[in-house]
């Protein structure tokens, strides 16, 4: 099974987050995790607020 980290992992080494990985995370996190994936969570939630990591959900509907 997949882990938050590792969606987490995969989108700050291509800074592009895919709307199918924020789908996957979505989902990740209506399961139980512990405190790794949490962390890195929030790491993706500055890198994309610091635009260091860009959402293609955002690209598709003209939000920079």
């Amino acid at each position: 099974m997949t882990r938050i980290r590792d969606v987490v992992q995969k989108a700050l080494a291509t800074g592009y987050l895919t709307v199918e990985a924020e789908n996957q995370l979505r989902q990740l996190l209506t399961t139980q995790y512990d405190l790794e994936d949490f962390n890195a969570f929030m790491t993706l939630q500055e890198a994309a607020m610091t635009g260091k990591v860009k959402q293609e959900s955002r690209e598709r509907c003209g939000i920079k």
